[in-house]
């Protein structure tokens, strides 16, 4: 029987996911259950936070799931999940305090926001069209096809690459600004950056898979021309 061996490629991406997943739940679910001294919540917080840095029009609105919350910067939409929205817990905070770093990457012109926003008709059709379209060159036996889906998989390896840089930047805004405010303990924002070093590990995690696969495409593509 042939054995693929580029498959044990996939296995350190999935893992690295794995832990990353579990360790931004475990850190959210402990901070959930801390409220801030302050108590205000995290929409408020959101709007307090983005005034000072002079972004108004902002739409802050709920949006069903946890940890479900993004920004849209087509709509200049802030979203923040059921759990989030009205909650004062130090996990809210950091959560919405980092989606509110996403709001001023855009309110700054943070060129890898642009980039990322730009790319993302691309890289949704790479993500769907990828894989059917380089199993069709190997079925086919045509190799300019095969490499038409190694290069649509790119531009997702791409889009996660460009996502780490954003990601961490939006999580130093929300420090900062959460720092300025002068409205949370020291221990607090210990909790905030619990929180915001958990999930960046997913980000992590999602480029090394993407990365990992990549490869592996392109291994199978050498060892078919041999």
């Amino acid at each position: 029987m042939y054995f693929d061996w580029t498959v044990l490629l996939a296995i350190p991406g999935l893992l690295l996911g794995l832990w990353a997943q579990a360790k931004v739940k475990r850190a959210y679910a402990k901070y959930s259950q801390i409220n801030t001294q302050r108590g205000i919540p995290a929409q408020e917080l959101v709007r307090m936070l983005l005034e000072r840095q002079g972004v108004t029009g902002l739409t802050i609105q709920p949006v069903a799931g946890q940890m479900t919350d993004h920004y849209d910067p087509r709509k200049d939409t802030l979203a923040l999940s059921q759990g989030v929205y009205g909650s004062a817990s130090v996990a809210a905070v950091g959560v919405a305090a980092h989606e509110a770093g996403h709001a001023l990457q855009k309110y700054d012109h943070y060129p890898y926001l642009s980039l990322r926003t730009f790319i993302v008709p691309a890289v949704n059709l790479g993500s769907f069209a990828a894989w059917p379209i380089f199993l069709a060159g190997i079925f086919f036996s045509w190799d300019p096809l095969m490499y038409v889906g190694i290069g649509l998989f790119g531009l997702v390896v791409l889009f996660s690459l460009i996502t780490l840089p954003v990601e961490f930047d939006a999580s130093r805004r929300a420090k900062a600004m959460l720092v300025d405010s002068g409205y949370f303990t020291q221990e607090e924002l210990s909790g905030v950056q619990s929180v915001l070093t958990a999930a960046a590990l997913t980000y992590v995690a999602s480029f090394v898979s993407v990365l990992l696969q990549l490869l592996r495409l392109l291994l199978i593509a050498q060892r078919r021309r041999r």
